[in-house]
């Protein structure tokens, strides 16, 4: 018996993620040329991205309520499959330059976007952690894809075995929540005692296996060295993809499942002031700038935590939820097209075997390459949260909901490290502009279609930064938090 239409419509996104990924795959002895495999790739994740309208008009649980369309999962579709498809374009000259297979890595973000849209749309653990896999072995040998190199191999081999022991806490706790409320779905365990410690245990392990993907303290580890050895694309990718998704079931379980509300608070505390610092204080002492970025990214992580524990202190107060959701998915995609600029910027500067790293190599490049300096200054000053930027109105929120959930200490932390960070965002703005050029340094022309990458990412950061309205009052609409 075939499902019905409505159920293949609120998984349209997935089915054109997962089918353009097989046919790449299909067409690869047929397709020698890279520009063909490009095309066909954009067009997935082109045709994958417009495709979550599907869900978000025919709104419901499909498959037996194992997955839910809605404005919230239909967001994340929007989010994900945009990340694919400017990552795929801007991955093309780099395929080239380091003469890399171009099919299996395009077909391989597809399917990891497809697992991440999986991931956003459960609303059943099992297929949360169906999800979760798709994501991870697909980003597994996308860390490793260049072969001959021992930092790809290195970040490859820690991914995969750290992401092994974070899907087996993950898979853990759904053992355990299960064993302590009779069921997977996370709208029927809205009667189950929340102070039972079968289900606390399992809602535990539950955060660790999800910590590791969002990089929350103290399950970073893996994040420097990962970022660092995969190719540059791929750090694109890892740094706006995964996270977002996770965060995206994070919120699902925290609107669905009271217990979590009351468990997971102090717990989002502690974990959100301890990442801000692991994260800043980590890049205060970096000379890479991949590294550099990857701690960044630790401590932004820690920032979308703050809204978490606003989130968790609504306490039933349907404004402050709304609030505090709307911060969250609006900072989460400031961040996700400052990320993608920024490292596309790095990945294009860093020349043949990404050798080009160093803090120092960037050193005169406002003279030497204009456009991309202030591009990248762009991307740095709004992950500092410069005001016109997005990033400084992601904080802006995110302060406020803080504040409204009378959250004083922690908003106080964000501001520390918040000055914290500015120190190595203005560091590399300086080396930029205040330094010359080291010798035999020439100037790198970008392709065109890494412009375009900088050309939308650039706009979406001042666009969101200056007229913020139509997206928070989407995310603020009444009807748009899992469907409430």
């Amino acid at each position: 018996m075939s499902p019905p239409v409505e159920d293949i419509l609120r998984v349209m996104p997935e089915l054109i993620f997962c089918g353009f990924g097989v046919l790449l795959m299909l067409l690869q002895p047929f397709l020698r040329e890279r520009n063909g495999m490009a095309f066909l790739a954009l067009c997935g994740a082109g045709l994958g991205t417009l495709a979550s309208i599907f869900p978000l008009v025919n709104a419901g649980s499909a498959f037996g309520e194992l997955i839910r369309a809605d404005g919230f999962s239909g967001f994340f579709h929007l989010l994900v499959g945009l990340v694919a498809f400017l990552v795929i374009l801007a991955s093309a000259p780099y395929l080239e330059r380091e003469r890399l297979a171009p099919a299996e890595f395009y077909a391989l973000v597809l399917f990891a976007t497809a697992g991440m849209g999986v991931l956003a749309s459960a609303q059943e653990l099992l297929t949360a952690f169906i999800g979760l896999e798709m994501s991870s072995i697909s980003s597994y040998v996308l860390a490793g894809y260049r072969r001959e190199s021992l930092k790809a191999g290195e970040s490859a081999m820690k991914y995969f075995l750290l992401g092994s022991f974070a899907t087996a806490f993950f898979l853990y706790g759904i053992a355990l929540v299960y064993g302590a409320t009779g069921t997977t779905r996370l709208s029927q365990m809205s009667a189950a005692d929340p102070g039972g410690i079968l289900l606390r245990l399992g809602l535990a392990l539950i955060l660790i296996g999800l910590g590791f993907k969002v990089a929350a303290a103290p399950f970073q580890v893996w994040t420097p060295d990962v970022y660092e050895g995969a190719p540059t694309p791929v750090t694109a990718l890892f740094s706006a993809g995964p996270k977002a998704a996770a965060f995206a079931l994070l919120l699902r379980i925290f609107s669905t499942v009271p217990a979590a509300n009351e468990f997971w608070f102090w717990a989002f505390w502690i974990l959100a002031a301890l990442t801000m610092f692991v994260g800043n204080l980590g890049a205060l002492v970096q000379t890479n700038v991949k590294r550099m970025l990857a701690y960044s990214s630790i401590a932004h992580a820690g920032y979308i935590l703050v809204a978490f524990c606003a989130v968790a202190f609504t306490r039933g107060d349907d404004e402050r939820l709304t609030a505090g959701v709307a911060a969250v998915l609006y900072y989460l995609l400031a961040y996700a097209l400052v990320k993608l600029g920024a490292f596309t910027v790095v990945s294009h500067l860093g020349g043949a075997g990404e050798k080009r790293l160093d803090l120092n190599d960037y050193a005169g490049l406002g003279q030497r390459q204009p456009v991309a300096a202030a591009a990248l200054s762009l991307y740095l000053l709004s992950l500092l949260g410069l005001p016109v930027t997005a990033g400084f109105l992601g904080k802006f929120y995110i302060f406020k909901a803080a504040i409204h959930s009378n959250l004083i200490w922690l908003a106080v932390l964000m501001a520390i490290n918040s000055v914290i960070g500015a120190y190595y965002y203005l560091r590399l703005i300086v080396i930029m502009y205040m330094r010359d050029s080291q010798p035999g340094v020439d100037r790198i022309p970008f392709p065109a279609s890494v412009n375009l990458v900088l050309m939308i990412t650039a706009f979406g950061t001042i666009y969101f930064g200056l007229f913020p309205n139509f997206l928070i009052g989407f995310t603020s609409h009444p009807g748009f938090i899992l469907g409430r």
